[in-house]
């Protein structure tokens, strides 16, 4: 989402003669768009700006922004602990960034965090989408209204708001004539997608049916997504929609009704592993992926066991899992914390599985001819970029004609992460 959000911060300082430059140490203005969902990530910020005051020690000094999730959690404090940051500006108040940025010639400091989202996005409609990537984010919901013990985003994004279903298709149709072959549909909730006009009411399984209309569109696909919203309606979708890519990324965070509990996640295993049966039964080449806390307060051996077990039942072919970072401002952060070393065994434990159920699940694909969408040339080699249908990446031999295109590549070797191959001669016809 902070892709996204990044691209249309481009598209809007155009109209006041702004352009991204690659050359950081000839800025005018620095921007740094963050995320709040770990500890470390506000850390990197200060560190990057000391780099930036080091850089520009003898240069006129850039406007220096920080903006997202950092600034909406941290707002004034950040001016006060670091002085050469000019102006703070949470998620919610991009429309108003040209602004501030011309005011700033007046010098004042300046702090935006207050949650005027549809504001923002009624702004940014009127703002064409400049992406051309082959493979483009479009976010069509934001905030969150669950409450999660552990999550800041409530705080930090405001409530759950979906954007209007005709702006989304627009927008989505604005990406595809750009060159966009495959959508992410994001949001903090993308499944809790839910837009009343008059009587007619849009889902998520609305705007990717119609989605699939598009010819020119290949690939779609949708993150991050509650449990708790996955409704039977977005199940089915997986039995007759072609475009939809078959990799469903649902965090569970823990394998423990009792963690779950605590975590305030009001839904338990039981109804996790239900939602997995349905949607196995709709289509069997659905995958999973999913998000693990490890060492979450109140965590015992029983509850990180019964995590294992999930894992292991359900094989996650690609898992994000973490040590509980807790999030000032959030209900977990009052609760004491686990020892760290046990946290750390575990964690070391839990990603020993999860990673080898990856390179099983690569492991199938080895000597077999699988479909990649080829986004670019890597920088100074003779190999091209692409990914499957379960996101994996995937580098082969290529030329450049094939990018945007569906192609077969014969996979000849493979690591944890990434599919290595070579183009199958005998059915990339149709790429040619």
């Amino acid at each position: 989402m902070n892709e996204y959000d990044t691209n249309r911060i481009y598209d809007t300082v155009k109209d006041i003669g702004y352009f991204k430059t690659n050359d950081h140490l000839d800025a005018d203005c620095y921007l740094l768009n963050t995320c709040h969902i770990r500890d470390k990530s506000k850390e990197k910020v200060y560190d990057e700006i000391g780099r930036v005051r080091k850089n520009y020690i003898n240069k006129k000094k850039p406007i220096v922004i920080i903006a997202g999730c950092v600034a909406q959690a941290e707002s004034g404090e950040m001016i006060k602990r670091e002085p050469y940051i000019d102006i703070i500006i949470g998620p919610q108040s991009y429309h108003k960034i040209n602004r501030i940025i011309e005011n700033f010639k007046f010098k004042n400091k300046e702090e935006l965090t207050e949650f005027d989202t549809e504001e923002k996005f009624n702004y940014l409609d009127k703002i064409k989408n400049n992406d051309s990537n082959v493979s483009s984010f479009l976010t069509i919901q934001e905030g969150c209204d669950k409450f999660c013990s552990f999550c800041v985003v409530p705080y930090t994004r405001g409530p759950e708001y979906s954007r209007p279903f005709k702006k989304i298709i627009e927008e989505a149709e604005s990406l595809i004539k750009n060159g966009s072959k495959e959508l992410t549909l994001l949001g903090q909730n993308v499944n809790a997608y839910l837009y009343k006009d008059g009587d007619k009411i849009y889902k998520l399984s609305d705007l990717i049916l119609e989605l699939d209309k598009i010819k020119e569109l290949k690939r779609i696909r949708y993150t991050t997504s509650h449990p708790r919203d996955m409704s039977e309606d977005l199940i089915e979708c997986y039995s007759y929609s072609k475009k939809l890519m078959p990799l469903i990324h649902l965090p569970i965070q823990s394998g423990s009704d009792k963690i779950l509990k605590l975590m305030n996640r009001n839904h338990k295993v039981e109804k996790y592993l239900e939602i997995y049966k349905m949607l196995k039964k709709t289509n069997n080449d659905v995958e999973f992926s999913s998000d693990f806390i490890i060492g979450y307060p109140g965590e015992m051996d029983t509850d990180f066991n019964d995590t294992m077990e999930l894992v292991k039942n359900i094989k996650f072919i690609n898992s994000y899992s973490f040590i509980f970072s807790p999030r000032p401002g959030t209900p977990a952060s009052r609760l004491k914390l686990i020892d760290k070393e046990i946290a750390k065994e575990r964690l070391v434990n839990i990603q020993k599985v999860l990673e080898g159920h990856q390179i099983k699940k690569n492991q199938t694909l080895l000597d077999k001819s699988i479909e990649v969408l080829v986004e670019n040339k890597l920088k100074n080699q003779n190999k091209y970029f692409g990914r499957n249908i379960f996101l994996n990446s995937v580098i082969f031999n290529g030329e450049k004609k094939y990018i945007g295109k569906i192609v077969d590549v014969k996979i000849t070797k493979f690591n944890r992460n990434t599919l290595f191959g070579e183009i199958d001669e005998r059915k990339n016809m149709r790429a040619a």
